[in-house]
């Protein structure tokens, strides 16, 4: 880690490029990282990275973020369907920092019963709930779920099609397909990964918008991106905030957003994932024309 980030000194800076966490990394990777970039200007710059230690220099509930981002929207547009999260069930797929913060959050704090958890391993389904507490603290004692007892062992692609209400793909890119897209069976698909829907899915998801309400990765896990921002700006002004501030910046921030991806939708009668890209993509080019061109 200290080698890849000393060959990345020349193309990374407080102000040019910032590193954050993803898979396959953690908060002690972060913190190498930014110790090495230190030592090499001779002084602590904590905000040349995200996803750090709180005591470096990290910010309260970074790990936390995307998860709780990924509920906060799933809440928002079960409010939206009138959908009662006490008679609702969910499938996650993946057990990392996104998934296993969101199935706790469905479960803990939603009252959804979760009835299908993954990890790289295996994937659990238990049609009358499972343990999603039990699942945690199995994780933290043997590091994944191979030997989670709480259901049925089932092939990881077939939870995917599961009947439920809420699916949440909160790990690899690429796992919603062309083969499994017109098989869904859930009602909200909210898109904790990067990019788990293909091109293909989503022409079919497309025709399928009465029956799949679709949260797009862009709005959906943006938690994460969000927080770490928050980080950077706690970095450069040298000042915490505490973990219900930047919770609750954090919801406000999602919550605008939701609000402009579903108006948009609705006034051009678009596909959510074309609303959210096309308001990102229309907030650039208003600020490159108000740039303008130079040289």
């Amino acid at each position: 880690s200290r080698r890849y980030m000393q060959e990345m000194i020349p193309f990374v800076g407080p102000h040019t490029d910032i590193m954050g966490p993803d898979m396959g990394t953690n908060e002690q990777v972060m913190a190498w990282f930014m110790d090495t970039y230190s030592v090499y200007q001779g002084y602590a710059v904590s905000e040349i990275v995200t996803g750090k230690p709180v005591s470096i220099g990290g910010t309260e509930g970074r790990r936390e973020s995307t998860g709780r981002g990924v509920v906060y929207l799933i809440e928002r547009a079960m409010d939206l369907l009138k959908m009662d999260p006490t008679e609702c069930t969910a499938i996650i797929q993946g057990f990392g920092n996104v998934g296993s913060v969101a199935a706790l959050s469905l479960a803990l704090k939603t009252g959804i019963k979760v009835v299908g958890i993954s990890d790289a391993t295996t994937a659990v389904y238990n049609p009358q709930g499972i343990d999603v507490k039990a699942a945690e603290q199995h994780v933290l004692k043997k590091g994944n779920l191979r030997a989670f007892d709480q259901g049925d062992r089932i092939d990881p692609n077939e939870m995917l099609v599961q009947k439920c209400d809420v699916l949440a793909p909160c790990a690899v890119d690429r796992v919603i397909t062309e083969k499994n897209a017109g098989k869904l069976q859930c009602r909200i698909l909210a898109e904790g990964a990067n990019g788990p829907t293909t091109p293909e899915a989503d022409k079919i998801l497309d025709q399928r918008w009465t029956e799949v309400f679709v949260i797009p990765d862009i709005l959906c896990n943006a938690g994460g991106v969000i927080v770490s921002y928050f980080e950077w700006v706690q970095g450069l002004q040298a000042f915490s905030w505490s973990e219900t501030e930047v919770t609750d910046k954090l919801f406000r921030i999602l919550e605008h957003s939701f609000s402009q991806v579903i108006r948009r939708a609705k006034a051009h009668k678009i596909s959510h994932r074309m609303s959210a890209m096309a308001t990102g993509v229309e907030r650039v080019m208003k600020a490159k024309r108000t740039r303008g061109l130079f040289p």
